[in-house]
């Protein structure tokens, strides 16, 4: 699965890493709005790594949390949702919206018995440093995001986006650069 090859979703290992990961998501979302503690202590248990002062707003879904680094200072809004069956590698100092989505599984397009099968491969997605993405942002497999890149809200990211831009739509494109300034 990580190496990209085709997998089966319903292999017995694989189902049991997805239970055990949707327990502590139901236990991570059950805390109280006032304990950070409880809710970073779960986190940092779960995911590949947590950096200092980020955190996650309930409700947070993933499919096995231990593909899925978060670098310091980083923000995920309410209700994100990570299928990391890939590896999800964001950056410091990020912001992510509400509702949104980075999604790295892969369904065969034109072996359709091997949908009704159930296979699927993977690609990681990475997001850059210093990146802010609006509300309801979906992100596909194998997309790589750059550096203090603004994506809008609602935007379907497909593919690839370079440092210093503002992208927006449905695919996301490019609507123009951003300052080069870097502030610490």
């Amino acid at each position: 699965m990580l190496a990209g090859a085709r997998y089966s979703d319903a292999d017995p290992e694989l189902v049991a890493l997805r239970k055990a990961c949707g327990h502590l998501c139901d236990e991570f979302n059950a805390v109280g709005s006032d304990e950070d503690a409880r809710r970073t202590a779960i986190l940092t248990d779960r995911l590949g790594g947590l950096g200092s002062d980020s955190w996650i707003m309930p409700r947070f879904r993933c499919d096995y949390g231990f593909n899925i680094t978060i670098g310091s200072n980083s923000f995920l809004n309410y209700d994100a949702v990570l299928l990391d069956c890939a590896p999800i590698t964001i950056g410091d100092d990020c912001s992510i919206g509400p509702r949104v989505q980075l999604l790295t599984a892969l369904h065969p397009l034109e072996d359709h018995q091997a949908r009704r099968e159930r296979w699927e491969s993977a690609a990681p997605i990475s997001i850059g440093d210093n990146v802010w993405f609006g509300g309801g942002v979906i992100v596909c497999p194998g997309v790589s995001i750059g550096r203090n890149t603004v994506v809008g809200a609602g935007s379907v990211v497909t593919r690839n986006l370079p440092d210093h831009v503002f992208a927006a739509g449905n695919p996301a494109r490019v609507i123009r650069e951003l300052p080069h300034e870097d502030f610490g």
